[in-house]
């Protein structure tokens, strides 16, 4: 409902998204997303309903290997 994630990247962890549920556009197109490593990626839910989705991310996530780069 009109919210997003900031524009990041992960230099060592790869990300799968599934959406489940809701309407959303990413930077990094198709309906289940693989984005490598170093790969900038931004989600924004377009729908008026909530956005559900599952992230596996390999490595395990951490949040010291997210860069954040948009302000």
């Amino acid at each position: 409902m009109g919210a997003s994630t900031q524009e990041h990247y992960h230099p060592r962890a790869e990300e799968i998204y599934y959406i489940a549920h809701g309407t959303g556009r990413i930077c990094v197109a198709g309906d289940a997303i693989a984005i490598p490593p170093g790969q900038r990626h931004k989600l924004w839910n377009t729908g008026a309903e909530p956005l559900r989705l599952f992230c596996c991310c390999a490595p395990v996530y951490e949040h010291g290997d997210t860069i954040i780069t948009e302000p």
